[in-house]
C-alpha cells in the first residue's frame, strides 16, 4: 500500500470537512522559519516520516522563537529514520488540546467491509488500550450505521453539542477515505480544543496501490508500501517495471551501511517471493547486511534481468552480490543468466558473485556464468536448484573473505569504442539499439548471424535485419544474448545498448 506523509493526508481531510492546524511542509531551515513566522505564536515541528514514536527518536519539537525552529529544522532535516533520510518537516500551530479522541478506518478482510475503529482516548499508546476501543461497521456504500456512532459517541460523557461534531467526524473519516479509496485512514489523535473544536492532530493514510493510478492528484510516484518515501535508486528501478512488463521486477533499498558485527552490505537478486524471502533469511543468518531486496520472476526479458543488475550495483559498498530464489522457477534461467553476465562484464565486476539459478534449463544457466567468470576480476558461481540457500550463502561468506574486503564502488559501464564512430550500423530495439561495428562486419559476420539466430544477417556486405524494425524492437532478449556470446568468444564489434533513464547521471557516470 502506497504511503501519504501527515502533511498530504491532512490536505485530504480539509478537503473532506476536518479542521486541520494552520501550518506547510518545509524542506529546509530557511522555508520552516518563514512558516513559523508566518503562524506566529509557538508552533510544533514534526519531521515527516512513515514511522510511528516520532516524539521518542526526537523528532517532535515545540517553540516560539524563530532561531529554535531553525535549530530544531535544522536537526530534524539531518536526522535518519532507518538508513533513509528526512526530506521534510511539518510547521503548524501548536493546539490547545482539552481531550483526545482516536479514529481509525480499515478494511476489514474477513468481513470483506470497511470498519471504523474508535476510542475516547487517543494519543500516544493506543495499541495497549485496544480494550476499550469500538469497532462501528460500515455499509460499502452508506458508511457507518447511525446507531453503532450514537452509541459509541453517547458512552464520551460529552454536551450535546460535542457530541454532535464528534459523530459527524466519525461519518466524515469513512467520507474522506472513500474520496481517494484508502486502504486505511487513521486520526490519532483528533483532539478537542479548548475552545470546543475538533481538530486533526496526527494522521496516517495508506492508499490501495490499484487504485494510485486513477489518483493522480496524490503525486504518488511508486504503487507500492515502503517503509521510507522512494529513493531516487527505487524510482529509477520502477520506471524500468512500468516500461517492460515481461516477468515481475520488485526493487526496494533496505540499508545503506552494514550492521554493526556484520560481514558486510550484499546486493541481493531474488526469484519468485518464498524462495528470495529464505533465500534472504540464509544469507543474513551467514552474517550479512542485506542492501536491497530484488526480485525478478514471471520469466523475466534478459533485458529486464540486466537493468535489475545494474541498478543492483548502483548501491556502494556491497562486498558481494548474492543471487537465489525458488529452485522450481518454471521459467527459462539462461535468460537470466545471459543479462547478468552482460552486466556484471560491463560492470567489470570486482567483487564475488553467487547465483543460483534453479529450474528450466539450469545447467545451461549455470554454464553462461561460469564462462562469463573467466573475463571477470572476482569469481562468479553459480549453482542449480540441488544447491540450498543456506549451502550457497555459506560458499558466499568463504569468497567475500577471501576478498580482503574488497568494497564496490558504482561506476558507468564500458561501452566499445564503436559505437562512437559515425560509421557504425545501429538497430532500433526496446528501450534501446544495437550496434555493429560495419568496418569488422566481414570478420564477424557468420558469428554475428549465429548467436543472433539470424535476427542479423548479411545484405549486400554490411549488417542488415531480417525482421520489420517494429519486430526486431521486440527480441532485445536475443540480442542481449549474441552480445554476450561474442563478448565470451572473443568478438568485438556487436555490442546491445541498453537505457536506464537516470541511472549513469545518479552514479556520476556518462555514456
Amino acid at each position: 500500500m502506497a504511503r501519504l506523509h501527515e502533511y498530504q493526508g491532512k490536505a485530504i481531510l480539509a478537503a473532506n470537512g476536518f479542521k486541520i492546524p494552520r501550518g506547510r511542509a518545509a524542506s529546509n531551515a530557511d522555508e520552516a522559519v518563514a512558516a513559523a513566522k508566518e503562524l506566529g505564536g509557538e508552533v510544533v515541528i514534526k519531521i515527516q516520516a512513515w514511522t510511528t514514536g516520532r516524539a521518542g527518536i526526537g523528532g517532535v519539537a515545540f517553540a516560539k522563537k524563530p532561531d529554535d525552529v531553525r535549530a530544531h529544522a535544522k536537526r530534524m532535516l539531518s536526522m535518519k529514520v532507518g538508513h533513509f533520510p528526512v526530506e521534510a518537516v511539518l510547521v503548524e500551530q501548536k493546539i490547545d488540546i482539552d481531550r483526545e479522541f482516536f479514529l481509525s478506518f480499515a478494511i476489514d478482510d474477513t468481513a470483506r467491509a470497511p470498519v471504523i475503529i474508535f476510542s475516547a482516548g487517543g494519543g500516544t499508546g493506543i495499541e495497549e488500550r485496544a480494550a476499550s476501543t469500538r469497532r462501528i461497521s460500515c455499509d460499502v456504500d452508506r458508511g457507518p450505521l447511525d446507531s453503532a456512532v450514537d452509541e459509541a459517541v453517547g458512552g464520551c460523557g460529552l454536551p450535546q453539542a460535542h457530541s454532535k461534531q464528534l459523530a459527524e467526524s466519525i461519518r466524515k473519516l469513512f467520507v474522506a477515505a472513500r474520496s481517494v479509496e484508502a486502504r486505511s485512514l487513521e486520526i490519532n489523535p483528533l483532539v478537542l480544543t479548548k475552545s470546543g473544536e475538533f481538530v486533526v492532530a496526527d494522521c496516517r493514510i495508506t492508499i490501495d496501490d490499484y487504485a494510485v493510478a486513477r489518483h493522480p492528484e496524490l503525486g504518488i510516484e511508486i504503487a507500492r508500501e515502503f517503509d521510507h518515501p522512494p529513493t531516487a535508486l527505487e524510482r529509477i528501478a520502477y520506471a524500468v517495471e512500468q516500461n517492460d512488463h515481461r516477468g515481475t521486477f520488485y526493487f526496494a533499498q533496505l540499508a545503506t551501511a552494514a550492521a554493526k558485527g556484520s560481514k558486510g552490505l550484499v546486493g541481493f537478486h531474488g526469484a519468485g517471493g518464498g524462495g528470495s524471502m529464505m533465500s534472504m533469511d540464509a544469507i543474513v543468518n551467514a552474517g550479512f547486511t542485506v542492501a536491497n531486496f530484488t526480485d525478478t520472476s514471471g520469466n523475466p526479458s534478459a533485458s529486464k534481468v540486466y537493468r535489475a543488475a545494474r541498478i543492483i550495483l548502483a548501491q556502494p559498498d556491497l562486498v558481494g552480490y548474492f543471487g537465489s530464489g525458488s529452485g522450481v522457477a518454471s521459467q527459462e534461467q539462461y535468460w537470466s543468466a545471459y543479462g547478468l553476465a552482460k552486466a556484471f562484464w560491463e560492470l567489470d565486476l570486482d567483487i564475488p558473485a553467487v547465483i543460483r539459478l534453479g529450474g528450466n534449463t539450469e545447467d545451461r544457466a549455470v554454464d553462461i556464468l561460469q564462462r562469463m567468470s573467466k573475463l571477470l576480476r572476482a569469481p562468479v558461481e553459480g549453482y542449480r536448484k540441488t544447491d540450498t540457500p543456506a549451502m550457497i550463502a555459506g560458499r558466499f561468506a568463504e569468497l567475500v573473505e577471501s576478498a580482503g574486503g574488497a568494497k564496490w564502488k558504482p561506476r558507468p559501464p564500458r561501452v566499445p569504442k564503436f559505437v562512437k564512430d559515425p560509421s557504425s550500423t545501429m538497430f532500433p530495439v526496446k528501450n534501446g539499439c544495437v550496434w555493429i561495428d560495419t568496418a569488422k562486419w566481414p570478420q564477424i559476420r557468420s558469428a554475428i548471424e549465429t548467436h543472433s539466430g539470424e535476427l542479423i544477417v548479411d545484405h549486400a556486405g554490411a549488417p542488415a535485419t531480417s525482421l520489420p524494425s517494429e519486430e526486431l524492437a521486440t527480441k532485445d532478449s536475443e540480442l542481449l544474448a549474441c552480445d554476450v556470446e561474442s563478448r565470451l568468444a572473443g568478438l568485438e564489434g556487436f555490442y546491445l545498448e541498453l537505457d536506464i533513464p537516470g541511472l549513469d547521471e545518479l552514479i556520476g557516470g556518462t555514456r
